[in-house]
């Protein structure tokens, strides 16, 4: 049996990804905010999942707020290594700002050893700890998005940025809720569904939409 395949020179993959991307979501009568359509789009890249167009939850003037923070040189704190590894650092650098992960680091171990936490709860207290503005990227843990309310609520951090997307069951409707509560700019992902390639690709939506991106 022939097999027919669209013949795509590599350079090509990701634009003919999102026409199609664009095509598919026409067909279904989607109609994205035009503001919001380039972060949208690519996390459907990401993870070929279009129910993320009307599932991700956007506050009021996020995007705004999150290019100022970033030209202000705004760092990002993730809650996994593959969210950092999958954020175009070169790109955030331009803007003087860096990617930060704590959950290797022996203090956090301990840490959380001795208080009965997860990594991610401790990574959150390291993290309120930097003097500089944050944003964080946070895909798979919800114990750091809990944290992270709480730290809010008590006036120990006030993150320029909270992308909320982690993925699972237990606790994650929960904790995405709690940030969606607060006043702190966010986007979040609705329901179960989520990753760390979801928070990256987020990131980067962000990056790659502002004027003087890559």
């Amino acid at each position: 049996m022939k097999v027919e395949f669209e013949k795509v020179l590599p350079g090509e993959i990701e634009k003919r990804s999102f026409e199609i991307i664009t095509e598919e979501l026409d067909q279904k009568g989607i109609c994205l905010d035009e503001k919001l359509a380039p972060v949208i789009k690519r996390v459907i890249h990401t993870t070929a999942d279009f129910d993320y167009a009307e599932s991700l939850y956007f506050s009021e003037g996020v995007l705004e707020a999150a290019e100022q923070a970033i030209r202000q040189g705004a760092c990002i704190v993730t809650d996994t290594r593959m969210a950092m590894s999958g954020i175009n650092k070169r790109t955030l650098a331009k803007f003087g700002g860096e990617v930060y992960n704590f959950m290797a680091d022996e203090d956090v171990a301990r840490i959380a050893r001795e208080n009965g936490t997860t990594r991610a709860v401790a990574c959150m207290d390291k993290a309120a700890q930097i003097d500089r503005p944050l944003i964080f990227a946070i895909g798979n843990a919800p114990t750091a998005l809990i944290r992270l309310y709480e730290l809010i609520r008590d006036g120990k951090i006030a993150p320029k940025l909270i992308i909320g997307v982690p993925v699972g069951f237990v606790n994650v409707v929960f904790a995405k809720e709690l940030i969606m509560q607060t006043d702190i700019p966010c986007i979040v992902a609705r329901g179960r569904k989520g990753g760390s390639n979801v928070a990256a690709a987020i990131c980067n939506g962000i990056l790659y939409g502002m004027s003087d991106g890559r």
